[in-house]
């Protein structure tokens, strides 16, 4: 039963940032760089805690990342280091 609570909450957790990074993108185009750029660093931060929590692997949070950056490429770009585990 933990496999389907924690595959549920990771799909769950996946559908979220997806989401996330579609409205930044969406609001990137309407904001000045510097606001977006911070929206992002948020966005990074939220992703590196969510993969530190093991709520998503990091190989599928950094492929959202590509991907949503590659759809939009007026997303600004920051650093996001994926943890493995949360450091005990």
């Amino acid at each position: 039963m933990r496999g389907v609570v924690d595959g549920t909450r990771s799909e769950r957790t996946e559908r979220l940032l997806i989401a996330r990074l579609e409205a930044l993108a969406r609001a990137a185009s309407q904001l000045g760089h510097a606001e977006a750029e911070r929206l992002v660093e948020l966005a990074s931060v939220a992703t590196m805690r969510a993969v530190a929590l093991e709520m998503i692997r990091a190989e599928t949070a950094a492929q959202i990342w590509r991907d949503a950056h590659s759809r939009h490429p007026q997303l600004p770009h920051v650093a996001v280091e994926l943890p493995q585990r949360l450091a005990a």
